[in-house]
């Protein structure tokens, strides 16, 4: 039910904005980041579930805690690029918006290594 919400509350954010877009742009453009700011503060509420499920993985499985926290970093890069490009964009600044987004990237792969590595390690152990 909360996806409903959620896209009700987008799609009326963007009417709106799109009503307000020929009289007041800078309203519309307002409207726009309060509503991403407001999903994206609901979506924070997911967090506490996500943290939850982490947590019990961490305590059914022997896995290094270092893992995942690298995979939580990952996450909130991810949703904090996106966030912040899409502002960017809406705002009309589409080459600020693929800068943030190729840094995020960048910034994963860079997480990733030492996971890809120990991963790596593992196979070649098993394979001597």
């Amino acid at each position: 039910m909360d996806i409903i919400r959620i896209s009700l509350l987008g799609v009326g954010g963007v009417m709106l904005g799109f009503f307000l877009k020929n009289t007041k742009p800078e309203f519309a453009q307002l409207i726009t980041m309060g509503i991403g700011v407001i999903i994206l503060g609901l979506a924070a509420g997911k967090l506490q579930y996500l943290f939850g499920a982490i947590d019990r993985l961490r305590n059914s499985l022997p896995v290094d805690s270092s893992y995942l926290s690298t995979l939580v970093k990952m996450i909130g890069i991810t949703y904090i690029g996106q966030f912040s490009s899409g502002i960017c964009r809406d705002a009309g600044y589409q080459a600020t918006g693929a800068q943030i987004e190729l840094f995020c990237k960048l910034s994963v792969m860079v997480l990733s290594m030492p996971v890809l590595i120990a991963l790596l390690e593992t196979i070649e152990e098993f394979l001597v």
